[in-house]
C-alpha cells in the first residue's frame, strides 16, 4: 500500500509540473487562438498582415514561455531566464513547434543551473556577486542551447512527429472516443490537468498548425460530461449532495471548474462510468461532425469552449457537449436510482474521498457544510499588524484555490477589511506573503515553501469556517 501511495505521488507531482508549466501561459495560447481563428485566410476576418503574427507565436512565444515557466518552477526567475535561452536552440533545431522539447529542456535547465549555484555561488568573493550571476547563467545558458540545438531538438521533433502520426491513426481509425475510458478515470482520480495541458493541448498545437482545428482540446475539456452528473445529483441526489449540486452545476459548466464534480463521482465511484460514457459519446459525436478549436479551452467552460470554436465546428462542439450531458445524465440517472446510500453513507465517502483522490486541490466542501478541520500550523498566530499579505495556494494556483481568494476577498470587503489577498500556484508561493492557506494535505510543501509565513489548513476551499475567523479575528 505505502509503495502504491509513493507511486501515485510520484505520479500526481511529475502530471502537476507537466501541467503547471502550459497553465500560466494559457492567456498566450487563448491569443494565438483568437489571432488564428479570426485572421487566418480560413478565418472570420481574413487579414494577411495581422496572420503574419500565428507562425511566429506558436514557433518561438509558446514555446519560450512554457521553457521560461518551467525553468522557474525548478529555479525562480534565475532557471526560467537560463531555461527560455536554452529553449531556443531546440527550437532552431526543429521544424515543428517545440512544446514537447520546451517542457524538457525548461526544467532540466533550471535544475542544472541550480547545481552550478549550489557548487560555485558561495565561494565567490565579495564584490563579484553580479560578475558570477551574469556570466555563469549565460555560460550555462549558451551551452544549453547548443545542446538543444544539435541533441535535443531533433530527437523530439522526431518524437513530436511519431506521436502526432500515432495520432492520426487514431482519430483516422475512428478509436479516439476510447481515450476517454483512460482519460476520466485518471483526470478524476489523479491528474487532472496533467493530460489535457500537459499531452493533449501540445500535440493538438500541432494538429492546429497545420489544419487549423483540433478536436484533441476537446477530449478532456468538454463540460458536458460533468454537467450530466450534476444534473442527475440535483434531480435525485439526496441531502446535502442533492442541495449543493445546482451550485456547483453552474461553477462547472459556465465557470469551467471540472474539479468541483470530482467529490461527487468519487462518492459513489460507480459514477466512473458516467463521466466515461459522457466523455466517449461527446468525443464520438465531435468526430461524427468533424469539429474541433483552434487553441486549448482553459477553464474548460462553455463560454471558453465556444470562443476557441473554429468557424464551421459550431453545430458538431454544441451537439458533442449535449450529447455528453445527455448520456452522463442518464447513466449517473440509473445509478443513484439504484442505490440505496443515505446521508450517513455521503458523510463516510467524503472522508474515503481524500484517501483516495490524494487531490491535492480538492473542493469536496460541496459534499457537506459540516466538516473537520485540519490542525493547525505550529507556526505563530501572526499579529494584525503584521499581515498585509494572505495567499490562496493549490498545485496550479487556479480553480478551487482562486474560488476560495474569491471568498475570503468578498468577506474582507463586506467587514471593510483591507487586507491583500490572491491565489497562487505553491511553487510561487511570494517571499513576503504573511497567511498561506491551504488544503490539508498540500500545508507540508506550502511549509518547505516559506516558513516564515503563518499557514492555515483547510479540509476545503469552498466551504470553511476559517475564513470568518479571519474576518472575526482582523474586524476585532
Amino acid at each position: 500500500m505505502a509503495e502504491k501511495n509513493g507511486l501515485r505521488a510520484k505520479t500526481q507531482r511529475f502530471g502537476s509540473y507537466l501541467s503547471g508549466m502550459v497553465m500560466p501561459n494559457i492567456a498566450a495560447f487563448i491569443a494565438w487562438g483568437l489571432i488564428t481563428a479570426l485572421f487566418i485566410p480560413d478565418g472570420w476576418w481574413p487579414n494577411e498582415s495581422i496572420a503574419t503574427l500565428v507562425d511566429p507565436t506558436i514557433k518561438y512565444l509558446l514555446p519560450l514561455l512554457i521553457a521560461f515557466t518551467g525553468g522557474r518552477m525548478v529555479y525562480d526567475l534565475r532557471g526560467g531566464v537560463v531555461g527560455a535561452t536554452a529553449a531556443m536552440g531546440v527550437i532552431v533545431g526543429a521544424d515543428v513547434p517545440m512544446f514537447l522539447g520546451a517542457m524538457i529542456i525548461g526544467p532540466l535547465a533550471g535544475y542544472l543551473m541550480k547545481k552550478v549555484d549550489q557548487l560555485f555561488q558561495h565561494r565567490v568573493r565579495q564584490g563579484f556577486e553580479m560578475l558570477y550571476n551574469n556570466f555563469s547563467a549565460g555560460i550555462l545558458a549558451a551551452i544549453l542551447a547548443i545542446f538543444g540545438l544539435w541533441g535535443i531538438g531533433p530527437i523530439v521533433a522526431g518524437l513530436t512527429n511519431l506521436l502526432a502520426s500515432g495520432v492520426e491513426v487514431i482519430v483516422g481509425a475512428g478509436l479516439l472516443p476510447l481515450a476517454n475510458i483512460i482519460v476520466e478515470p485518471a483526470k478524476i482520480l489523479f491528474l487532472n490537468n496533467a493530460i489535457n495541458h500537459g499531452i493533449l493541448t501540445p500535440l493538438g498545437l500541432e494538429q492546429a498548425a497545420e489544419a487549423g482545428k483540433s478536436i484533441l482540446f476537446l477530449v478532456e475539456a468538454n463540460p458536458g460530461p460533468g454537467l450530466g452528473i450534476l444534473l442527475a445529483f440535483t434531480i435525485f441526489g439526496r441531502g446535502a449532495s442533492r442541495a449543493s449540486a445546482p451550485g456547483a452545476a453552474i461553477i462547472q459548466f459556465f465557470g469551467g471548474i471540472h474539479e468541483i464534480y470530482f467529490p461527487y463521482v468519487l462518492m459513489k465511484p460507480a459514477l466512473i462510468l458516467a463521466a466515461i460514457a459522457g466523455g466517449v459519446s461527446g468525443v464520438f459525436t465531435f468526430q461524427i461532425f468533424d469539429a474541433g478549436l483552434v487553441a486549448a479551452s482553459s477553464p474548460g467552460s462553455i463560454i471558453a469552449v465556444l470562443a476557441m470554436t473554429a468557424k464551421g465546428s459550431y453545430v458538431g462542439v454544441i451537439l458533442g457537449v449535449v450529447v455528453a450531458a445527455a448520456v452522463s445524465f442518464i447513466v449517473s440517472a440509473i445509478i443513484l436510482k439504484s442505490s440505496k446510500a443515505d446521508e450517513k453513507d455521503l458523510s463516510e465517502a467524503t472522508g474515503k474521498m481524500e484517501e483516495m483522490k490524494g487531490k491535492k486541490s480538492s473542493v469536496s466542501g460541496v459534499l457537506a457544510n459540516n466538516t473537520t478541520e485540519a490542525k493547525e500550523s505550529e507556526v505563530p498566530v501572526k499579529k494584525e499588524e503584521d499581515v498585509q499579505k494572505i495567499i490562496f495556494a493549490c498545485d496550479a494556483g487556479m480553480g478551487s484555490s482562486a474560488m476560495g481568494a474569491s471568498l475570503l476577498k468578498n468577506k474582507f470587503k463586506k467587514a471593510e477589511i483591507d487586507i491583500f489577498v490572491t491565489n497562487k500556484a505553491i511553487n510561487e508561493i511570494p517571499s513576503d506573503a504573511d497567511i498561506v492557506i491551504t488544503h490539508k494535505d498540500l500545508t507540508d510543501r506550502a511549509k518547505a515553501k516559506i516558513s516564515s509565513a503563518e499557514h492555515i489548513s483547510v479540509e476545503n476551499f469552498l466551504n470553511s469556517p476559517k475564513y470568518d475567523e479571519l474576518v472575526n479575528r482582523f474586524k476585532n
